[in-house]
């Protein structure tokens, strides 16, 4: 398993999403703009909802860039125990413990990206390969750590 490539597709699809999310911010300001130079003050509450947008917009933008951030500090060295960064392989899945994402295919592969404060990465922090442990009455093992 190649966790670089894990962490690389990760970023890209970060930066796309912030991208996306730049191009919506801009689109609906300038929507915004063509609103208030052609309709005058009858419509304040049309501008006041792609305000309103805007912000919503702002919200999930300032999230991603969160997201990125954190990604980019995440080490993508191997550890010999389940740490932030790590790759680790159960005996029912993948888990790259980063950042809050879901699930992620690469190649064949379904990796479960999510946040070092889950309740999963919480369970396996510090463990070592062959260790077990419990979650939601489900008992796993650690295979590997990457």
């Amino acid at each position: 398993m190649d966790k670089i490539a894990i962490h690389q597709k990760l970023l890209e699809l970060l930066t796309e999403k912030k991208e996306n999310l730049d191009f919506l911010i801009a689109d609906v300001r300038s929507s915004n703009n063509d609103t208030k130079s052609s309709m005058g003050d009858k419509y304040e509450t049309s501008r006041e909802m792609l305000q309103q947008e805007v912000n919503h917009l702002l919200v999930q933008q300032n999230r991603v860039i969160s997201q990125i951030e954190t990604l980019q500090n995440t080490p993508t060295t191997t550890s010999h125990s389940v740490q932030k960064g790590s790759l680790v392989e159960t005996n029912l899945g993948y888990f790259y413990i980063a950042i809050a994402w879901g699930k992620l295919t690469l190649g064949k592969q379904k990796i479960f990206v999510i946040s070092e404060d889950s309740p999963i990465a919480k369970q396996m922090s510090g463990l070592k390969k062959e260790s077990s442990f419990t979650v939601n009455t489900q008992k796993q093992r650690i295979k590997n750590i990457w």
